[in-house]
């Protein structure tokens, strides 16, 4: 019961998957991380000797350690990875409002310079009597 269970837990995810990346709320690099940790899971749920087996190898005496150790792993790098991406983000934004402060002065300027050639009285060459 518990394989089924399990098994449609991880199908459901990867349904979302798929759907969040068919309706691009979800970028590519990411879909193929999840699809992978998803299919992965699949796998350990349909065959959860495999567990035992590795368990057995890496010396844990208790299989559900070994997958809660691979899943803190995981998620350490799954976080790692976003505060980097997080970081890039944050530092593309600063320039961004940077430029857009440099461009926004920028088009003051000319304003006033269009607005004082414009203004009546100014010397523009005309004299009106």
């Amino acid at each position: 019961m518990s394989l089924l269970m399990g098994s449609i837990v991880v199908v459901a995810i990867l349904f979302f998957v798929f759907e969040m990346l068919r309706r691009q709320k979800l970028r590519e690099k990411y879909a193929i991380l999840w699809i992978i940790i998803g299919l992965g899971t699949l796998f350990l749920a349909a065959f959860p000797g495999l567990l035992e087996v590795a368990s057995t190898l890496v010396g844990i005496q208790v299989p559900a350690n070994l997958l809660f150790i691979m899943t803190l792993v995981l998620l350490v790098g799954v976080c790692l990875h976003l505060s980097q991406e997080q970081s890039q983000a944050e530092d593309e934004v600063r320039i961004l409002a940077e430029e857009v402060a440099i461009l926004r002065s920028e088009v003051l300027d000319i304003r006033r310079q269009c607005d004082a050639s414009t203004t009546p009285g100014s010397s523009n060459g005309s004299s009106t009597n």
